[in-house]
């Protein structure tokens, strides 16, 4: 076991083979995962694809039925105790006690790591004064908004000073200036060598903050890599053209057959793949006596990529 533990020095991250399943339904089925130190990795997924399950197993919450895992070079089996010591969970579901100030929140979580008294009064004000809540201390978090509930229990999740933080859909129903915030909290913490697995349903959240993704489906990984690799993976980017009328459209086409032609909505989709040399090419090839009334690059991004590997009949991202 110690060979293993050290050939994954490196990962934060690194499990096998996971499978877990309730009664007939397999929720897990054989999932491999590394996760680099001082990364955000995002799993992306469906409501009930597996995201929240992977982060219950790695943080010791639930056992998986089959496979293996270290998280921060501890067996994940073996060295329970020692994973708990080293990770930090802040989940869907506010763990904050509404009878206690924010203050108070804080201070409880430092006894329950048996910090020294002074210790964790110094540790609770600065993570208050951190996270803008220094002013709330005194009252209890039924009077927080939204997003200071979020905070406050991300807040509790620091008092240990874990080297890895699972995040689980941190960001749901908070407000967009709540949601940026949260971002920049989460920026700040893998500059000071934090690890953080993140799992989200707003594709935007994960292209912003991950240096790789995972996407999961059925409870497997169908997809993983950089959000631009991924992006690269799926075809139909396109320059799309658009008129004041139905002639100049039909002049368009006539001069750039390749196009697909949307004679409701006046637009003229050209293939390009290939960067900006296309642009200029489509450009010259109208000239100046076709009148274009609004020219656009489309890219694939990470809802083309997720619904290309998942499937998905509709776009509920946003739950």
């Amino acid at each position: 076991m110690n060979a293993v533990i050290k050939q994954q020095t490196d990962a934060a991250v690194s499990a096998t083979a996971l499978r877990k399943s309730y009664g007939k339904k397999v929720v897990l089925d054989g999932v491999d995962l590394t996760i680099g130190k001082g990364q955000v990795f995002a799993l992306l997924g469906p409501n009930g694809a597996g995201k929240t399950t992977i982060v219950r197993i790695l943080s010791t919450l639930i056992p998986a039925e089959a496979g293996t895992a270290t998280v921060m070079g501890y067996d994940l089996r073996a060295e329970a105790g020692a994973v708990r010591g080293v990770i930090g969970v802040t989940g869907q579901f506010s763990s904050v006690d509404d009878l206690l100030t924010g203050e108070e929140n804080l201070l409880l979580v430092g006894r329950l790591l048996h910090l020294p008294a002074s210790e964790r009064q110094a540790r609770a004000s600065e993570l208050l004064e951190r996270f803008e809540l220094f002013e709330a201390a005194r009252h209890t978090p039924a009077t927080y908004s939204g997003g200071m509930k979020r905070r406050l229990d991300l807040a509790m999740t620091l008092m240990g000073q874990p080297r890895l933080i699972f995040l689980d859909e941190p960001t749901t129903g908070l407000d967009p200036r709540s949601r940026q915030t949260m971002w920049q909290i989460i920026r700040e913490l893998v500059h000071e060598g934090v690890t953080i697995l993140l799992t989200t349903q707003y594709l935007e959240e994960a292209d912003h903050l991950a240096d790789r993704i995972a996407v999961l489906d059925h409870g497997r990984i169908v997809a993983e890599g950089t959000p631009e690799e991924l992006k690269r993976r799926i075809p139909g980017a396109h320059i799309r053209l658009r008129f004041a009328d139905s002639a100049s459209l039909a002049e368009a086409a006539r001069l750039i057959p390749e196009g697909t032609r949307d004679d409701e909505q006046l637009e003229l989709r050209v293939p390009n793949e290939r960067g900006i040399r296309p642009l200029r090419d489509v450009v010259a090839r109208i000239g100046d006596h076709v009148a274009v009334e609004d020219l656009s690059i489309h890219t694939p991004d990470l809802d083309d990529v997720f619904f290309a590997v998942t499937g998905s009949a509709s776009k509920d991202k946003s739950q």
